[in-house]
């Protein structure tokens, strides 16, 4: 078993190539390829922290991949990320072992900011040009940074709870800190990326044509969208039976505010595009499906092969 460290991981890591491939894990997911098994979920509430345990793999890969990630929202006060974790490449011929990724968290973090990029390319209208940024931590930044150069949005308007830390972010990425109300006044596309357990946007702050990629809500009990929203709205989701069972979607299915019928899982968007009417309401529900994992995860052990042994 290789045990690759960070600075390996990153080096191999090709983001073009796992955009790609996350988008292909996605269609393939919705089309039946892909074994998922249940998610793993363990909740600190005094940390407060979560660690979730995820794998995959695609029909006729040599490889499945296992993934920890831990996320401890309190971790930045001791000077130290609140994302970390490994991923596992294991032989799907015999079970081996081959590659411990010591990720440290930063492969589940960049391709759930992919999966928010590829969903908002997939809802976005086509005249957006303000990205509403909620939070201000390791995914806002990411999320942010990655949308906004995908499609080409001129301008970041950054909320957070701590308005220091909002302040920052916005500095950093050449935005605009503003208030919560003003921020969904303002952006044309607004992604929510904390792990609130109270909704945070309200109905009355959301208007038509505005198109939402919530990726907070991971895990139960998570909120930041009040369920009218969803009930307002044409809803994507990740994962149909994830989305139901920890997912913004499934705070609206439990209101009776949203026909789990109506679902449109983001696979399938991404094989048969959507043309959404201009004042529609699109909410992209994404709680993280471990094909994600999968994707990045190999990119990166096929970079590996193609390097050099640090041993050579």
């Amino acid at each position: 078993m290789r045990v690759v460290s960070l600075p390996e991981i990153l080096a191999a890591l090709d983001e073009e190539a796992a955009l790609a491939a996350v988008a292909s894990g996605f269609r393939r997911f919705s089309a039946g390829q892909v074994q998922v098994a249940a998610v793993g979920h363990l909740a600190f509430a005094d940390a407060p922290g979560d660690c979730h345990i995820k794998s995959a793999h695609l029909v006729g890969d040599d490889v499945f991949v296992v993934k920890l990630a831990t996320s401890f929202y309190r971790n930045p006060e001791r000077g130290l990320s609140s994302s970390n974790g490994f991923m596992a490449v294991i032989s799907a011929a015999t079970g081996e072992i081959l590659a411990l990724l010591h990720d440290q968290g930063q492969l589940t973090d960049r391709r759930t900011a992919m999966a928010g990029a590829i969903a908002a390319r997939a809802i976005a209208r086509p005249d957006s040009a303000t990205l509403g940024v909620v939070g201000a931590g390791i995914q806002a930044r990411l999320q942010a940074r990655l949308i906004a150069r995908i499609l080409g949005l001129s301008s970041i308007l950054i909320w957070a709870r701590t308005s220091d830390r909002a302040a920052a972010l916005a500095a950093d990425l050449g935005g605009e800190a503003v208030g919560l109300p003003q921020l969904c006044a303002r952006a044309d596309l607004i992604v929510t990326t904390t792990p609130s357990t109270a909704p945070l946007l309200t109905a009355e702050m959301v208007r038509p044509g505005h198109r939402i990629v919530a990726v907070g809500a991971d895990s139960p009990g998570k909120q930041e969208l009040e369920t009218a929203i969803l009930g307002r709205a044409r809803v994507v989701v990740d994962s149909r039976a994830q989305c139901l069972d920890h997912g913004e979607a499934g705070w609206a299915v439990r209101a009776g505010l949203v026909d789990p019928a109506s679902l449109i899982e983001l696979g399938a968007l991404l094989e048969s595009p959507i043309a959404f009417d201009a004042d529609e309401i699109v909410v992209a529900d994404l709680t993280g499906v471990a094909v994600q994992d999968a994707e990045i995860a190999k990119v990166v052990w096929r970079g590996l092969q193609r390097a050099p042994s640090p041993r050579d």
